[in-house]
């Protein structure tokens, strides 16, 4: 059987993005596929894009992606493109919106946020009625496995089996009717959800890294089995913590708020 390694919103964190390929190269998988988000918010935005380009075979467009490229106007898009080389910025700007394969049987999707926009937001784990998403929520989760024109998709397309998204940072899993959505977690940012600790904000960065292994038969339409695991890992966020201190990076003390607090 095959194993497909799929991992997102590294934003720029070279060392976490390192740490977890040298996990799934551990394991010995040898496909990865990244669900976007790669380079804004760290301080090695070309070398985590050259990790990127390397080690992954399919690598689809996020939010932060498209804002670098199409619509870099704030100080720290405009930094991050600023240390990214041509072929990085080549390679950002023609990114799809989405991947279809099949697994075992079924037709799974990945992308970075929704099949409607970068913008439109799913979270199952808690509510952005409150927030700039209000606009934006997917709420309903069958639109996750919409045929949109925004993926380039008709309603002539086969719909998918199983989604594989990003965006919002916190790995799930759950059972839609007879589909499955699932959301990888973030390598570089990754955020908690508190569900019952009132002691806490509802979420708050962590410093444990999270990717998703696929296991199946790659490429196959024959139904076969096929299964699903969630990885954790711990990485040197002191490392991290300091290339931003010991840079010139614009929102330092935002930046350096997050990882902080992660740690605490």
């Amino acid at each position: 059987m095959d194993k497909i390694a799929l991992i997102a919103d590294s934003h720029g964190n070279l060392t976490a993005l390192q740490t977890v390929i040298n996990d799934i190269k551990k394991r010995g998988i040898k496909h990865i596929y990244c669900l976007g988000d790669i380079a804004i918010k760290g301080t090695n935005p070309n070398e985590v894009t050259d990790l990127i380009r390397e080690n992954c075979e399919v690598t689809v467009r996020g939010n932060c992606d498209h804002l670098l490229i199409y619509n870099c106007v704030v100080p720290l898009q405009k930094w991050t493109l600023n240390k990214l080389s041509e072929q990085n910025k080549n390679f950002l700007a023609n990114l799809p919106f989405s991947y279809d394969f099949y697994l075992s049987g079924h037709l799974v999707r990945i992308f970075h946020a929704s099949p409607r926009s970068l913008k439109h937001i799913f979270n199952p784990l808690h509510s952005n009625a409150e927030n700039d998403y209000r606009n934006f929520e997917i709420t309903d989760p069958k639109d996750m496995f919409e045929n949109t024109k925004f993926l380039g998709k008709t309603e002539n397309d086969p719909v998918p089996d199983i989604i594989g998204y990003a965006h919002i940072h916190s790995p799930n899993l759950f059972r839609y009717k007879n589909k499955l959505i699932f959301n990888t977690g973030s390598v570089g940012l990754p955020i908690e959800i508190d569900n019952t600790d009132l002691d806490r904000d509802l979420s708050h960065f962590s410093t444990m890294s999270s990717y998703v292994i696929l296991e199946g038969n790659l490429n196959s339409k024959e139904l076969s089995s096929y299964s699903m695991q969630l990885v954790r890992l711990p990485y040197d966020s002191e490392k991290e913590i300091e290339k931003i201190k010991n840079s010139d990076i614009p929102d330092k003390e935002i930046l350096l708020r997050n990882y902080l607090y992660a740690q605490s």
